[in-house]
């Protein structure tokens, strides 16, 4: 297991900024968050790949999330979607990023005359973005994502039904807060162990996703972390807290031991 950084803590500055306070934080592994401030283009794409050079970094890249819905039942704005995440991916791979993190669709208001079609739609958009992702050599990774939104993959038996269905191997990216929130933590790493490729961590109390510093809420860690240690996981653990960045640092690695 290695820890890193989302740049989510510091999107609303430029990244310029955002490496480097994650030079001085001193961390290897950081996650770009394809969004806001911090969209990947070839400009940003430059910089990164000089950092990796310079300081040994490794990446991971969370999609384009604000405003996209790879399950909406407008066709155009589904492709619009689709195309600003094939553009993620392809930049995603120039960097070298070891894993592409991405959000499955939600529901629309045109769900109720439609019934089911939200999940085929996002079933078909997972399908293909999956099939660019490999033709580009970057491992994707779908998120469990939270409560009370309406997206379509949030509890365990969502993802079962999900990979039964998608017929592949897919990874998951475990939202450990997203997980809390539903008191489903337990059960995703016993369930889902073996698909889980990556993390993510932030703490919260059980109510809302408030990406607090890791130890200020609720969550278990030292049972998340054995929970980690029994599955055998030996991917990225990425803070993704707004605060506190350093002092989540430190507990985990005291729980890595």
């Amino acid at each position: 297991m290695e820890l890193g950084v989302s740049t989510l803590f510091c999107l609303s500055r430029p990244l310029e900024g955002a490496m480097e306070e994650l030079k001085r934080l001193g961390i290897r592994y950081v996650e770009v968050t394809d969004d806001g401030a911090h969209a990947l283009n070839p400009r940003r794409v430059g910089l990164l790949r000089e950092s990796r050079e310079s300081y040994g970094w490794r990446f991971s890249v969370h999609a384009p999330f604000s405003e996209v819905n790879i399950a909406a039942h407008d066709d155009s704005l589904r492709g619009a979607a689709l195309r600003r995440l094939e553009t993620s991916i392809k930049y995603a791979s120039e960097i070298g990023a070891e894993v592409w993190v991405f959000h499955p669709g939600a529901s629309t208001a045109l769900e109720r005359f439609y019934p089911g079609s939200s999940w085929e739609r996002n079933l078909e958009s997972v399908r293909h973005l999956w099939r660019i992702a490999e033709d580009f050599g970057v491992k994707a990774a779908i998120e469990n994502v939270p409560e009370p939104f309406p997206f379509l993959l949030k509890s365990v038996e969502d993802f079962e039904r999900f990979y039964s269905e998608l017929d592949g191997e897919l990874g998951m990216a475990l939202d450990v807060a997203h997980a809390h929130i539903r008191g489903e933590t337990k059960e995703f790493l016993e369930r889902m162990g073996e698909r889980i490729v990556h993390v993510h961590v932030s703490d919260n109390r059980g109510d809302r996703d408030s990406h607090l510093q890791v130890g200020l809420g609720t969550v278990r860690w030292p049972e998340v972390m054995e929970g980690l240690r029994r599955i055998g996981f030996s991917g990225a653990i990425i803070i993704e807290s707004y605060n506190g960045i350093k002092e989540s640092l430190s507990l985990l690695r005291r729980l890595m031991g």
